[in-house]
């Protein structure tokens, strides 16, 4: 499996599920994570040193004649070349994933940032901040509009997508008061209602086309509660609001409307954890704990599982499972809540 994507990514779908399909064997398997933003002063990062200091140390864990040291020194060697050769100037988190002796070379570089620089060596591609990656930063659609026109963004991994414009029927005054005044007031009224409409059934298509899950509007306080009582039930289910100005760069739309879907995720994060502790004290189809948790993963009951970002016990492996199982996973950031289940719990599909 030697595939390698040398632009930034627009999604993880693809190279996920390829990585999922790994069958771990006998050799290590090498997962690499870069965040490589610049830093305060612009200077790009230098993951260089660091790669060569943890190669030399984890390769020192092998005897030199062994088959899995010949393997890690072949790998070590082709990620210090891609990170020394190929990087993009735009690329803020780099992963990379390799094993010479089972034909496995894959690399992803991305506008988002990973939370961290790791090294991982295992018998399976390490999934855990990958997959971390795509919750962060989701595809979601952004509209910035006023009376007249409006932009619809798609975001996706800390980068657009895609961006459209919608231009509304400018009406033009020419007379003030009375019936004049009247006529004007109905023309803007239905060329306001008739933008709205032709911004929803945008919408529709870039929901249908895209996949996008999520929606954010702003703008103009005019036109957003007359885009709003437009949405059918289907779109308005993923709608959220964000303050903006009508003038706000690409930068500040992806900055706030990211933001907004975050703070919306950690309501919702809340309100599942909730629902799962009453799921399982009710002997509901729920489990809560490491035991527990892993034995339905490994069964293939999981539907969702629940698990703390600041899990220290093998979380790459719970979250592998349940990728592998088609389990959804959702990341709880806030450690307190899932604290009373020793960070982690499941929604179940049956109960054995």
């Amino acid at each position: 499996m030697a595939i390698q994507t040398d632009v930034l990514a627009e999604s993880i779908e693809a190279p996920l599920a390829r990585l999922l399909a790994f069958e771990p064997g006998s050799l290590p398997v090498l997962s690499v994570y870069l965040d490589t933003r610049p830093d305060q002063h612009g200077r790009a990062a230098d993951a260089i040193p660091y790669l060569h200091r943890e190669f030399k140390a984890l390769a020192e864990t092998w005897p030199p004649s062994a088959p899995e040291r010949h393997s890690f020194d072949a790998d070590a060697a082709r990620v210090l070349a891609f990170v020394t050769d190929d990087l993009a100037a735009t690329a803020n988190g780099v992963a990379i994933f390799a094993c010479s002796g089972a034909g496995l070379f894959e690399t992803l570089q991305l506008t988002a940032p990973f939370e961290a620089t790791r090294i991982h060596v295992c018998d399976q591609p390490h999934l855990y901040q990958l997959v971390r990656m795509d919750e962060r930063f989701p595809k979601y659609a952004a509209v910035l509009t006023d009376a007249n026109a409006a932009m619809i963004f798609t975001f996706a991994l800390g980068q657009t997508l895609a961006e459209d414009g919608v231009n509304g029927h400018k009406v033009h005054r020419v007379k003030v008061g009375g019936w004049s005044q009247a006529r004007y007031q109905r023309r803007a009224a239905n060329a306001h209602e008739e933008h709205a409409k032709e911004i929803v059934a945008r919408l529709q298509q870039i929901v249908h086309e895209d996949a996008v899950d999520h929606i954010v509007i702003a703008g103009d306080s005019v036109i957003v509660p007359l885009l709003l009582a437009s949405m059918p039930p289907e779109l308005a289910s993923m709608v959220e609001t964000a303050q903006l100005g009508i003038h706000a760069s690409e930068h500040e739309i992806l900055d706030a409307t990211l933001a907004v879907l975050q703070e919306h995720q950690a309501v919702l994060d809340g309100e599942k954890v909730e629902h799962l502790l009453q799921q399982f004290r009710a002997g509901g189809l729920a489990v809560t704990g490491l035991d527990a948790t892993r034995a339905a993963l490994a069964n293939g009951q999981v539907e969702e599982l629940l698990i703390s970002s600041s899990l220290e016990d093998g979380p790459d492996r719970f979250v592998t499972l349940a990728k592998q199982t088609d389990a959804a996973v959702t990341f709880v950031d806030d450690p307190a809540l899932l604290q009373a289940a020793a960070g982690v719990g499941a929604f179940l599909r049956w109960r054995a």
